[in-house]
């Protein structure tokens, strides 16, 4: 068994390394990352072939967790891993969007990438491994690849830039940042930010490439050491050089005419695209036409893309017209649906988003059930993108990976905006009604806008933009787009989507797909997204400058409150029989939750007078009795001494039957007093040593003119005792302790037989 590892050693002296030949060794690559207690098994496997007629890359990249990896089981009746987390999902389309765009243009057999967490000792971050354990794995296969690349998280804490923090450490972050790059480049970034500035951005990224850097170094140290440099040998395309000259010759003015042209409509652009393609198909011999259609395609589609970029680079005119710093026209309403707590359409351009928000209890917060990540989330958002958005005939199926992704870079864009102490759960959702360029930026201005309509007292108001990037690398002359198309993001070489307030930054997400990004151009194009970010603030706080100053009508109100721990119990009850009646009671939802300070109660409802009954019923539990206080009570139980009062929620007191009345009662008969009646008591003592209530009827009553307290005697002075009391019953005979029973032979044991 030829195993071989390299070692790669962070700055604070942590160590991850690298490990192949040991496992899963039928795969085309396969590796073994470890970073203290935490180990990844990364694997990848390429078919020979290419499927018939697959013209792009058919990449699948998975990334799974394994509850026994922490010693867990899974949840369910099941008890096995089911379907793939969100955070699953998110962690593999960070590596798919690093390794994508390297693989070789003219690939396109099936390729499939596993990266399985199968131990984690609960301190180091298992995705920051995960795009380092799917390079390694190509790079020790033959699989033809234009890397290796590695991704690290970077977060500054206390002012100090880490790579891949702990759990623990992450917690302090005011920025955190998955970076993915190649030596040369960056080629991913997502990340969130408490409202930082372009130039700590930039910082972070440089030092993230810095540590990325040394790893692509080992991996190439390590595909050397295993003889990988080798690549297969492949041919997934066929291709006709006169052919692709003679479509560029006939199309390229063509296309270059309707770039040119500058119309905002969408559907004209595609159409006279698509017109100049189909207009050269016809042209062709009908005998040579199904053969050669396939091939025509592809080529037109790389004259249409140098058309438009050239258009840009040299005219600075973009598909529908506009500057490259101009944004579309925006409008934007609030209060656009009765039913829901906020609502709010935001529409740029070709782009709208129909956006919602429902304010709930604790009941309805989301838990968090993921392997090392257990907890409850109050601030949630989704994101739907429905085929009619985009004209096209589809059905609406499930919530796709990219549904996923937008959604959780539109969440990161607001939490850091969503207040601290907000007492409601908060779901957002954002349904796309059209598309056409950055629907997940549309739904950050839709997303604060519905907040704002429902009266969430952001601390801050969010926009977020898409920019774009055309390069020419003979010429050296690039183009930084403001507020992308869907075509300029498909043509281009960048799409860089930054969040934030007036202030600074809460979100980024960024994919490159050219080789080469200065830092010039990345500050460029950070610095014209404030610009346009600004400028989008503006349209939103005329639309609505602050949030609203009460909630909707229909909006459950809420009431919180604190108690002792001591009391949590008293408050649920036997089997939360207590909190069930408060709420059967009331029409109020009652929720508790203990903390550091105590228990934490939430009180629901939709009026005013359910809340304020359930508030008199806990504070009637939590409240503490107090000596010489009148309390209204219920007879409970009625015996030959007295009876028994409940003067305060589950607490009971004896009412003696000498603290009925003044006058002497002979027997209980004689106070009238029967099971249930209402009574008003005064708490005359509570006993320090068994804690019971000693209650009085008569203390309340006025005492008799002349009412003279019998004297009681002292107890030796109290007559006679009844004959059999334990004082008359003479001397205790010789040997009469019970531990001591003198002659009186033991019983043998039984014994079976």
């Amino acid at each position: 068994m030829n195993v071989i590892k390299k070692t790669i050693t962070l700055a604070d002296g942590r160590e991850i390394t690298i490990e192949t030949g040991k496992l899963a060794k039928q795969a085309d690559g396969a590796v073994e990352v470890r970073m203290g207690g935490t180990m990844l098994l990364a694997t990848v496997v390429s078919a020979k072939e290419a499927g018939e007629g697959v013209d792009f890359m058919p990449l699948q990249v998975e990334y799974k967790e394994k509850f026994s990896a922490a010693g867990r089981f899974p949840g369910g009746f099941l008890k096995r891993e089911g379907r793939a987390s969100d955070y699953e999902i998110l962690t593999a389309r960070l590596v798919d969007r690093v390794l994508r765009p390297l693989f070789p243009d003219n690939y396109h057999a099936d390729t499939f990438v596993n990266i399985t967490m199968y131990s984690s000792d609960g301190v180091d971050i298992p995705d920051a491994l995960a795009g380092l354990a799917a390079s390694a794995a190509i790079a020790v296969s033959d699989i033809p690849f234009n890397g290796p690349i590695s991704e690290v998280r970077v977060a500054r804490i206390d002012g100090k830039f880490v790579i891949n923090p702990t759990f623990e450490q992450l917690e302090k972050a005011d920025l955190e940042l998955m970076v993915g790059a190649t030596y040369e480049n960056i080629m991913m970034v997502e990340g969130e930010m408490n409202e930082v500035s372009e130039a700590v951005l930039l910082e972070a990224l440089k030092t993230a490439h810095e540590a990325i850097k040394e790893m692509c170094v080992a991996q190439k140290e390590l595909a050397e050491e295993v003889g990988s440099t080798t690549k297969r040998e492949y041919c997934h395309e066929v291709n006709d050089e006169d052919l692709r000259a003679d479509v560029k010759a006939k199309c390229y003015d063509k296309a270059y005419a309707v770039a040119k042209a500058g119309c905002a409509d969408k559907h004209w652009r595609q159409d006279s695209f698509d017109a100049i393609c189909q207009e050269y198909i016809d042209a062709l011999p009908e005998e040579e036409r199904d053969e050669k259609t396939p091939l025509v395609k592809r080529y037109y589609h790389d004259v249409e893309k140098e058309a438009v970029r050239r258009c840009i680079l040299d005219e600075g005119i973009r598909l529908d017209g506009r500057k490259t710093t101009e944004i579309r026209p925006i409008w934007c309403e609030v209060d656009y649906l009765p039913g829901p707590h906020g609502s709010a359409v935001f529409t740029r351009g070709e782009t709208q988003s129909l956006s919602t928000v429902t304010l709930g209890t604790k009941l309805d917060e989301k838990i968090l059930d993921d392997v090392l990540n257990q907890g409850r989330e109050r601030f949630l958002l989704h994101y739907n993108f429905p085929p009619f958005s985009t004209g096209e005939a589809k059905p609406v199926r499930g919530v796709g990976r990219r549904e996923i992704g937008h959604g959780n870079l539109a969440h990161r864009a607001l939490k850091r905006m969503f207040p601290d102490d907000f007492p409601y759960v908060c779901r957002v959702v954002s349904d796309i009604l059209e598309s056409n360029g950055s629907s997940s930026m549309a739904t950050v201005c839709a997303g604060t806008l519905a907040l704002l309509d429902a009266g969430v007292k952001m601390k801050k108001p969010v926009s977020g933009i898409a920019m774009g990037l055309i390069t020419d690398t003979e010429s050296a002359k690039y183009a930084v787009l403001s507020d992308i198309l869907g075509d300029e993001d498909h043509l281009g070489d960048m799409d860089f989507k930054v969040t934030g307030t007036r202030d600074g930054i809460t979100a980024t997400q960024m994919d490159i797909k050219c080789d080469g990004l200065s830092y010039e151009i990345l500050e460029k194009a950070l610095l014209q997204a404030r610009d346009g970010r600004l400028h989008i603030l503006d349209i939103i706080e005329q639309t609505i400058p602050a949030p609203r100053e009460d909630y909707k009508p229909h909006v459950p109100r809420i009431v919180t409150m604190t108690i002792p721990k001591d009391l949590i119990g008293a408050v649920i009850g036997p089997g939360g029989k207590i909190i069930q009646g408060i709420q059967e009671e009331s029409g109020a939802t009652v929720s508790i939750d203990e903390i550091d300070e105590g228990g934490y109660i939430e009180v629901a409802a939709a009026n005013k007078e359910s809340i304020d009954k359930a508030l008199s019923m806990i504070n009637a539990i939590v409240e503490l009795p107090e000596e010489g206080k009148v309390y209204p009570g219920t007879v409970r139980s009625i015996m030959e001494f007295g009876a028994f009062v409940e003067f305060m929620p589950h607490r009971d007191g004896l009412l003696h039957i000498s603290e009925i009345a003044w006058k002497r009662l002979d027997n209980m008969e004689a106070s009238g007093l029967k099971e249930g009646d209402h009574v008003e008591v005064k708490l005359i003592e509570i006993d320090k040593k068994t804690g019971k209530y000693r209650l009085s009827m008569r203390a309340l009553l006025p005492k008799p003119e002349g009412y003279v307290e019998p004297e009681r005697k002292p107890r030796g002075e109290r007559g006679p005792r009844r004959e059999g009391d334990r004082r008359d019953r003479g001397p205790r005979r010789e040997g009469g302790d019970r531990r001591d029973r003198g002659d009186r032979p033991r019983r043998e044991p039984r014994t079976e037989e």
